[in-house]
């Protein structure tokens, strides 16, 4: 059967309408059904997915022979080498004058499925488009799936009563105005089962409790790796989450640099990263790492182009996050309760935002890099001052000189006005939060409501819309 490439385009895009995995087989393949058979189990392990069978490797339709009786083999072999039991969905379909078959299989829900046969039981997972045995990790997490667990709901067999959570609690109260109760919240958070910490709490506690709980931190010299004494600055972070959460921030900060210089109204400034962005990566891998292994950690490595967060972990769907769109993808919560807590803290936001927060600090031309393999997940940010002229920088913006921040306090004995500085930055970003000013000028949010309020009152701006989806507007320089 011929068909032109245009031709094949369309019947691609047709078969896959409603497919986000898939794989196409020409004919049965009865007597190696395994070809297949671990798509089935690949499927069922991970986000669901589809099998064309009659359609070649190119996407194009040869067709079946019998229908009915592929159909038949199918559930056969299904029922046969797949465990535990799977309901799959057939649905025959017409396509240029042949009968293809499309073999849906969801997404299980008794993980981890097996295919059993030629003396073999074998849980497969997706990795990008192969159907790939799923390593002791990804099998540990299938099997806490489908049990209806995750691994910070487990108990951590540590006394409740024998830790403290001072720093939590005060968190806690500094991000909601609220107190802890302590008679019913660490329970509902899901911190707490009768006496004992799950391992959620255990990673809030003020002591050491969860070992795999730490960032290893190092700046290096120039653009790769080299021996350890080479390294510029380095350090480990162990313990609370929240602690090397402000640590790791902390550690960043000082290893960046902030380039500004002076304009006519304030000052115009060049971070080597944007705040934002470092702090939702190291948000996301602290929440949605894989903690089921006790020797791993979260990895920072600054090179003089870029900095680079690695935690443990594929994509939980075991997908590649490079192959899929950043701005669209759906996030799947590996850690549920430590999600919800820090959602509760306002350190993230429930719907999973952030990679699409990190990409939309950066300019199009300098996009951050995601790349995920089956053991971790990295986020590379490129440094916005690496590789650029600041004298034509400067002259681009009618500039004729340059000095670091510590330069210029040195020499003006003060800041800017912290109310100045937020001008700016609306300037820049009309729907930038009071939480990104606070990050970005170097002040408390507190700080920023009060002077925001000022500056509203003083009739220099406006607030257009809502709370939460309006933006602000300059009304008067």
């Amino acid at each position: 059967m011929a068909h032109s490439n245009m031709e094949d385009k369309k019947l691609k895009q047709y078969l896959l309408a409603e497919a986000t995995e898939y794989e196409f087989k020409s004919c049965l393949e009865e007597k190696k059904p395994k070809s297949w058979l671990k798509s089935v189990s690949a499927f069922a392990n991970g986000i669901g997915g589809s099998i064309y069978f009659g359609v070649s490797d190119e996407g194009v339709p040869v067709g079946l022979e019998d229908m009915q009786a592929a159909i038949t083999k199918i559930a056969e072999l299904i029922k046969e080498r797949i465990e535990p039991p799977l309901t799959c969905d057939f649905l025959p379909l017409q396509v240029e004058g042949v009968e293809i078959l499309r073999l849906r299989v969801p997404s299980g829900q008794n993980t981890p499925y097996y295919y059993v046969g030629d003396g073999q039981r074998i849980a497969y997972y997706r990795l990008g488009n192969q159907s790939v045995p799923a390593p002791s990790n990804i099998l540990m997490e299938l099997t806490l799936r489908g049990s209806g667990q995750s691994w910070d709901i487990l108990d951590s067999k540590l006394n409740f009563e024998d830790y403290s959570f001072t720093l939590f609690e005060a968190t806690y109260r500094e991000k909601t105005g609220s107190r802890i109760d302590k008679a019913k919240d660490y329970a509902s958070f899901g911190m707490v089962v009768g006496d004992k910490l799950t391992n959620a709490g255990a990673l809030f506690a003020d002591q050491y409790a969860i070992y795999q709980s730490r960032i290893f931190c190092t700046r290096w010299n120039g653009l790769t790796k080299t021996s350890k004494f080479d390294a510029k600055d380095d350090k480990e972070y162990e313990g609370n989450i929240i602690k090397i959460l402000g640590e790791a921030l902390s550690f960043c900060k000082t290893n960046s640099a902030l380039k500004w210089y002076k304009t006519g109204n304030g000052r115009a400034e060049f971070p080597d990263y944007p705040q934002t962005a470092i702090y939702e990566a190291l948000v996301n891998a602290l929440i949605h790492r894989e903690y089921l292994h006790r020797g791993t950690e979260v990895h920072i490595d600054i090179y003089d182009d870029r900095l680079e967060i690695i935690s443990p972990g594929a994509m939980y769907d075991g997908r590649l996050i490079q192959e899929l769109d950043v701005l669209t993808i759906h996030s799947y919560r590996r850690n549920p309760v430590i999600c919800d807590i820090m959602h509760r803290m306002d350190f993230m936001e429930r719907r999973g935002s952030g990679l699409k927060k990190i990409v939309e600090v950066y300019p199009s031309d300098k996009r951050p890099e995601f790349k995920s393999t089956p053991q971790v997940f990295i986020v590379s940010l490129k440094n916005l001052n690496y590789g650029v002229d600041d004298n034509a920088r400067m002259k681009s913006r009618g500039q004729n000189g340059e000095e670091t921040r510590e330069e210029s306090d040195t020499k003006l004995g003060k800041k800017p006005k912290t109310k100045d500085l937020i001008i700016q930055l609306l300037a820049v970003n009309k729907n930038i939060t009071a939480k990104e000013l606070a990050e970005q000028i170097g002040v408390t949010e507190k700080a920023i409501e009060l002077n925001l309020k000022k500056l509203k009152d003083a009739g220099i701006i406006v607030r257009v819309g809502s709370t939460k989806a309006g933006h602000w507007e300059i009304i008067k320089k």
